[in-house]
């Protein structure tokens, strides 16, 4: 048996494992910590996202008081004359729910037109707001009008009916109705308020309410209720509400009443006419006769807007549409006992097959291919309940057991090899880098000459004037000063990911996505080398203050393939990058000193990162060795910092007319930038502009700089 490989008998210990973390989940899923809530609400919500947009039933539609409704008749809230002439094109409608309160009284004129539209048309279910935050008792003839819709059907699956103050749906001290004029004539009422799930996002309708003595519907079950032509019925149990049912419909909703919203899309998933349009007649009375139409605000500046899985912007006029549509297409999402079943099942199942599978597998990447392997497993089927079946199976808590399974399976694995690690640590720490000893011992097979071909970003950093700084100080105040200098743009390197390749004297060389791979490498170089500018400003800061000379640095940053890997003899080899791309991060890093500058990158690097980052070209370089040549661009800042926008709006208008050969307007457009802002690419600007005055460049001149030295 090789080293580190794992004996017969650890077998069981696995299966321990994966039974100790079964045990232990049921545990969180019973008592569902409100973090481990959280995460399973967002898990919930991608499945909407990877599932996309599906057809709202056409019974369903929406009158849209949008924006082209209020640009055309008039800033909301209209005048009640208007929407009753809303009112009365929606007539051939079979029901109309207002997402509309009229609390208080206009006008005489105005309130008797909008009750006598409502009156005439029939079919139109009004709606009332229950609050808690008022002590102005609603007026008798609106209370009477609205228990009218008042659920008074309730089963009890138990020995004895339950009372109101049993149900354990949301409860209110006081309603805010509509005028007893308008609400005469309607046909019936609900409830519009919505209730936000614990992160503000709405996720459930609230289809029932308590206030006084009684159960109130929602706006949107009572207008399916109308639709339907079947009365509410309360389905009680001794926990709570076990569903509600409209004639052959039964709604699966929790012991609250809250209904799970299926949701169709983004907001406009629903056949939705401009209020206006219809107010105008140009919506015909065949596309609303025999539907069901929900009338509201979905103008954003209006602000009836809610957050929803879907949508951060969802009108809450379309909850209450989705209600509906899930009713009347019997579209529910299902989270009943035998999902929570199945969820049990999941939990217990899942570690206990990866545990027997770790058993046997003898290598790292192996366990997590097999982990991997069962967590997609798992994602995909509980899509596919969802998706093709609306079943709401968890996610979360079975890959948390699947989670506890592998990390504690793989930390006795560990435990195991120790051993064989101790003993690569002991060879080898001596004369390769800690980082390269841990990729050693993760694949041992790694230790060899060689290397592969990868794109990495490199970045060289070199401090100028250092040989006269060393003249001025004593040896060990050199070096103390040097290491002051160090640390913080090493760790530099290391926040961001990089691989502090080596030090050159004074000068670092920091390579990115190398030896591990690691995403965004071109920003990350870009972000340590503003954050080493900055760090230096603070340094230079408290050496001034000690009597000791201020440092300046300059940065050279490539991207581009370089041969990266273990370099060097069979006796003494280090993890580094070779090629070209590498070279020219070194040549930028000293062409700094030409053009005063302090961060200077490649046309490579720069297009990976020009939105996060600003930049301004530089010079057209051919450098030493080369034939082609570059794009130079000085790193300014981040996307956000705009206080040098109109320095490089000035430096690339001259640089324009340097390039069409205008040479004295381009060097008195240089010398402005100079003076005004200090600026070094500028005064070398003016010093070429100059020159090429006397000395005219040759015909067919491109404008490349070339480099003469390294």
């Amino acid at each position: 048996m090789r080293p580190g490989w794992l004996k017969p008998g650890d077998r069981t210990v696995f299966v321990i494992f994966g039974v100790l973390s079964a045990v232990i989940t049921v545990f969180a899923y019973w008592l569902k910590p409100a973090f481990l809530t959280g995460i399973d609400l967002k898990a919930a919500d991608a499945m909407f996202a990877a599932r996309g947009a599906s057809v709202a039933p056409a019974q369903v539609v929406v009158a849209a008081i949008d924006e082209k409704s209020i640009n055309s008749v008039g800033r909301w809230p209209w005048t009640r004359s208007r929407t009753a002439r809303l009112i009365r094109a929606l007539k051939p409608a079979r029901v109309v729910a207002l997402d509309i309160l009229f609390s208080e009284e206009e006008n005489e004129r105005a309130d008797s037109e909008l009750a006598e539209a409502i009156r005439e048309a029939g079919n139109v279910t009004l709606g009332y707001f229950f609050r808690d935050d008022s002590i102005a008792a609603p007026h008798p003839v609106a209370l009477a009008q609205i228990n009218r819709s008042r659920i008074n059907l309730v089963r009890y699956s138990g020995g004895l009916p339950p009372s109101v103050a049993s149900i354990p749906a949301p409860e209110f001290t006081n309603v805010e109705t509509d005028i007893p004029r308008i609400g005469a004539g309607s046909m019936g009422f609900g409830g519009f308020n919505m209730v936000p799930g614990p992160d503000g996002i709405y996720r459930a309708a609230p289809l029932v309410f308590k206030y006084g003595e009684g159960i109130y519907p929602s706006l949107s079950i009572e207008a399916v209720s109308r639709y339907l032509g079947g009365p509410v019925t309360l389905n009680v149990a001794e926990y709570g509400i076990d569903s509600i049912s409209i004639k052959d419909r039964t709604i699966p909703v929790d012991e609250g009443g809250a209904f799970p919203l299926n949701f169709y899309g983004k907001a406009g998933a629903f056949k939705t006419y401009s209020a206006v349009d219809v107010m105008e007649g140009r919506v015909g009375a065949d596309e609303l006769r025999d539907r069901l139409v929900f009338v509201g605000v979905t103008e954003t500046a209006v602000y009836d807007i809610r957050p929803t899985p879907v949508d951060s912007l969802f009108p809450g006029v379309e909850i209450h549409a989705t209600v509906a549509g899930n009713v009347i297409g019997r579209r529910f999402l299902i989270h009943d006992t035998r999902v929570v079943i199945f969820d049990l099942f999941m939990i217990a199942f899942m570690p206990l097959a990866l545990s027997a599978v770790l058993g046997g597998v003898r290598r790292t990447y192996l366990s997590l291919l097999v982990y991997a392997g069962l967590f997609i497993a798992l994602v995909l089927l509980d899509f596919h309940l969802f998706s093709a079946y609306g079943v709401k199976a968890g996610v979360v808590y079975p890959t948390l057991s699947l989670s506890f399974a592998y990390l504690t399976g793989e930390a006795y694995r560990n435990a195991v090899v120790e051993r064989r690690n101790r003993y690569l640590k002991k060879a080898f720490s001596t004369y390769v880098s800690s980082q390269l000893v841990s990729e050693i011992l993760k694949d041992p097979n790694r230790l060899k000459l060689g290397g592969e071909k990868r794109p990495v970003t490199v970045l060289f950093s070199d401090i100028r004037g250092f040989t006269a700084i060393s003249e001025k100080l004593p040896p060990e105040r050199l070096v103390a000063l040097l290491n002051e200098y160090l640390n913080p743009m090493t760790r530099i390197v290391l926040e961001e990911e990089g691989m502090l390749d080596k030090y050159i004297g004074d000068a670092v060389m920091a390579v990115f996505n190398a030896p591990l791979e690691i995403r965004e490498h071109p920003r990350k170089a870009c972000s340590a080398a503003l954050k080493m500018i900055s760090r230096l400003d603070g340094l230079n800061s408290g050496w001034s203050a000690q009597g000791y000379p201020a440092i300046d640095i300059g940065i050279g940053i490539n991207t581009g393939e370089a041969v990266v890997g273990n370099m060097g003899a069979e006796l003494r080899f280090d993890y580094t990058a070779i090629g070209d791309a590498v070279n020219l991060a070194s040549r930028l890093e000293g062409m700094n000193k030409l053009y005063g500058t302090h961060i200077l990158v490649s046309e490579s690097t720069r297009s990976t990162v020009r939105e996060e980052f600003v930049f301004r070209e530089i010079d057209l370089v051919r450098v030493k060795g080369k034939q082609r040549p570059v794009v130079v661009y000085e790193l300014m800042g981040p996307s956000g910092d705009r206080t040098r926008l109109r320095l490089i709006e000035e430096f690339s208008a001259a640089m324009a007319l340097y390039r069409e050969r205008r040479f004295k307007e381009a060097g008195d457009l240089f010398s402005g930038v100079w003076q005004r802002y200090g600026d070094g690419p500028s005064r070398l600007y003016v010093e070429r502009c100059a020159e090429y005055m006397q000395a005219p460049p040759p015909d067919g001149w491109d404008g490349v700089f070339v480099a003469r030295t390294k």
